[in-house]
C-alpha cells in the first residue's frame, strides 16, 4: 500500500465556469477516490480579481456584508464585501460593483462604463468602522482610470476625513503603466469591448484625467507598474495614497495566501496543487499558479498546475520550477463546452494526477 500523502489544493478560480472553492473541491473529491488514505488540505486563491472575497472567506473569520451600489452602467447592483468578525477589516472586490462579469457582451460599453460603484462600496466599509481595507482591483469593465470610485468617495465629505484612519493595501496582479501601447486602454480596453478608435480615445481621456489628477493629489504615478490595472483604478489609488494612513500595492496572489493562511498549510504538505482556468504566456506575469509554484520550490514542495485550458507558452512559464501541468480537458473541444461541463471533469482530473503520487 502506498504511504499516505499530504497533499495541499490551492487553485484559483476558473473564471465564468467554477470559483476557486469548487475547484479545490473537485480536485480533492477526484484525488481521495484514488488515494483514500491521503490527508488533503484546501487553500482556495485568488489574484485580486473576481473571486477573491470566496477565496478568502473560505479561510474563515469573515462575515459577509453587502453595499447597494451602481453597475458600470449605473444599474442597482447589491455588492458584496466582508468584514473581518472583529469588525476592523474589510476586503472589497472591484469585480462585485464594477466587473466585466455584469455586463453582457452586446452591453458593454468602454466608454461610459464606471467605476463609480466600488467606490460606493468603499464608502459601506468605511461607514461600517474599518481601520484596514484590502481592494482587489481585478476584472473590471472600466478605463476611467478611477475617476467614478474617487468621485463617488468624495460624495460623502466625511470620507475623506475618516480613511486618513484606514490603512489600504491593493491587490493587483499587473504591472501596467497607465497609458501608451502597454498601457490600460491598449491592452485591456479591447477585451471590455473597446474598437481601435475607442482605445485612442481612451488612452487620450486617460492622459488628461492623469494630467488633472497629478496636479491635484501632487504624485506622478502615470509611470509607476500597476498603475494601469482596472482600467487605471491603480493609478488613482497610487495618486490618492497620502489620504489613507499608509498604502500599498501588492501582488494579489501573496496578500490572498497571506489572508488564507497558505504558508502554514503548505509547511505541512508533501504536495501542493494548484490550477487556474488557462495556463498560458499570462502565467508568466504573476497570476496564481506561478505565485503558488514558487512558493512550493522555496519550501522543497513538489508542485502539480492544472488547467481548464494549457498553451506550451504556459507549460514553458512554469517549467524552471519543476511544474508538471496537467489539462483538465480530456478531448479537444471549444472553451463554451468546457466551461458548460462543471466540475465533474475537474473532478475527474484530480482523480487523474492522483496516480502520478509517490512519496
Amino acid at each position: 500500500m502506498a504511504e499516505p500523502l499530504t497533499v495541499l489544493f490551492a487553485p484559483d478560480s476558473f473564471k465564468g465556469s467554477l470559483t476557486a472553492v469548487e475547484v479545490a473541491s473537485a480536485l480533492s473529491t477526484g484525488w481521495s477516490k484514488a488515494r483514500p488514505d491521503d490527508e488533503l488540505l484546501i487553500s482556495p486563491l485568488a489574484d485580486g480579481g473576481e473571486g477573491t472575497l470566496e477565496a478568502a472567506a473560505a479561510a474563515g473569520g469573515w462575515t459577509w456584508r453587502e453595499a447597494q451600489a451602481h453597475d458600470p452602467l449605473g444599474r442597482p447592483v447589491n455588492a458584496r464585501w466582508l468584514q473581518s468578525d472583529d469588525g476592523r477589516n474589510a476586503i472589497v472586490e472591484l469585480a462585485a460593483a464594477s466587473g466585466l462579469s455584469l455586463v453582457s457582451p452586446g452591453e458593454r460599453d468602454p466608454i461610459a462604463a464606471t467605476t463609480f460603484g466600488t467606490g460606493e462600496v468603499i464608502r459601506a466599509a468605511v461607514d461600517a468602522g474599518i481601520e484596514s481595507l484590502v481592494i482587489g482591483i481585478g476584472g473590471s469593465a472600466t478605463t476611467d482610470g478611477g475617476r467614478g470610485m474617487l468621485d463617488a468617495i468624495r460624495s460623502a465629505n466625511e470620507d475623506d476625513e475618516r480613511l486618513k484612519s484606514v490603512d489600504v493595501i491593493v491587490a493587483c496582479d499587473v504591472a501596467n503603466p497607465l497609458l501608451g501601447p502597454t498601457g490600460a486602454a491598449a491592452t485591456y480596453g479591447p477585451q471590455k469591448g473597446a474598437t481601435p478608435e475607442q482605445v485612442v480615445e481612451l488612452d487620450a481621456r486617460l492622459k488628461e484625467y492623469a494630467d488633472e489628477l497629478e496636479a491635484w493629489t501632487g504624485r506622478h504615478e502615470r509611470e509607476t507598474p500597476g498603475a494601469g490595472a482596472a482600467g487605471g483604478v491603480g493609478f488613482a489609488l497610487l495618486c490618492s495614497q497620502n489620504r489613507f494612513r499608509s498604502f500599498a500595492l501588492r501582488p494579489g496572489v501573496e496578500l490572498l495566501m497571506e489572508t488564507t493562511g497558505f504558508d502554514a498549510k503548505l509547511d505541512r504538505a508533501d504536495i501542493v496543487v494548484t490550477g487556474e482556468g488557462r495556463i498560458d504566456e499570462q502565467t508568466a506575469f504573476g497570476k496564481t499558479a506561478l505565485g503558488v509554484a514558487r512558493r512550493a520550490a522555496a519550501a522543497g514542495v513538489r508542485c502539480i498546475a492544472v488547467g481548464g485550458g494549457v498553451t506550451d507558452g504556459g507549460i514553458e512559464a512554469l517549467r524552471p520550477l519543476n511544474v508538471v501541468v496537467v489539462p483538465v480537458s480530456e478531448e479537444p473541444q471549444t472553451v463554451e463546452t468546457a466551461m458548460a461541463a462543471g466540475a465533474a471533469p475537474v473532478e475527474r482530473c484530480g482523480e487523474r494526477i492522483a496516480g502520478l503520487a509517490t512519496r
